[in-house]
């Protein structure tokens, strides 16, 4: 259960009415292999549509590092984190991939420029039509085909057609709830022998708890002054779900 512990250090949250309805996305980078030495992509930033529409203002930037990422080097499981952001529960529809021009192909120790025009002017835009659960801590990871995405047009001349497929998952499950009366509630969330106590501090006395593993928890809350102290027992965690336990009261 240390793995719950320290997770829920890092996640453990109470957040507002208005940061509740909110998700997590993580989004990673991967590959799959192909017959190069290297292929060395130029991400300057990543976008996420967030609204059901068209328009321009759906998009919302990750807190990304611009780097040149060889892509030949997250072949066979690993990945690497690009960034990630708080976006409102709901449908995300596209993810775009803005890509400069230090793009790169090595083949038999000579390396060749990889052009991509589209990419450079506004952005590679992937469809994934996800839906986020509020509350909920979500990783995406964008595999990328190496094979498939550089095209031969001429002699020594390659063309760089992203063929990417975006694969979304839930991290974890969270808890929300809300205590009555509204006040500096001191909330311990323990599975097994560990144990990991917070200070509630929403003004509607409402909690969410996130980042948890699926499993059974135990709450305790703890008010201030002569108020009892109230448990709730065998709370369940499921994957990509946010379990309500509902109003708790710690009046007399």
């Amino acid at each position: 259960m240390k793995k719950f512990l320290l997770f829920t250090l890092i996640s453990f949250c109470f957040l507002s009415c208005e940061d509740q309805k909110n998700a997590r996305l993580e989004v990673w980078l991967t590959d799959n292999p192909g017959d190069f030495q290297a292929v060395n992509i130029d991400l300057q930033g990543v976008e996420i549509h967030a609204n059901e529409t068209n328009n321009e203002s759906g998009w919302q930037s990750l807190v990304v590092t611009p780097k040149v990422y060889n892509l030949l080097e997250l072949t066979n499981g690993n990945e690497t984190f690009l960034g990630g952001l708080d976006l409102p529960g709901g449908r995300i529809s596209q993810i775009r991939l803005k890509l400069g021009e230090n793009n790169t192909l090595k083949v038999d120790d000579v390396e060749y420029p990889l052009t991509t025009p589209s990419a450079q002017q506004s952005g590679l835009k992937l469809q994934v039509h996800t839906i986020l659960a509020e509350g909920i801590t979500y990783k995406m990871v964008l595999d990328f085909d190496a094979a498939k995405s550089v095209v031969q047009t001429g002699n020594n001349k390659y063309l760089l057609k992203p063929v990417i497929r975006a694969i979304t998952e839930a991290k974890d499950g969270a808890i929300k709830g809300k205590v009555v009366p509204a006040e500096m509630v001191s909330i311990s969330v323990m599975s097994g022998e560990d144990t990991v106590t917070t200070t509630s501090s929403n003004d509607a006395g409402e909690f969410l708890i996130r980042g948890l593993e699926p499993g059974t928890y135990s709450l305790r809350f703890d008010a201030p002054g002569d108020a009892p102290v109230v448990e709730k027992t065998g709370v369940t965690v499921q994957l990509g779900i946010v379990t309500d336990i509902g109003v708790l009261s710690t009046a007399e």
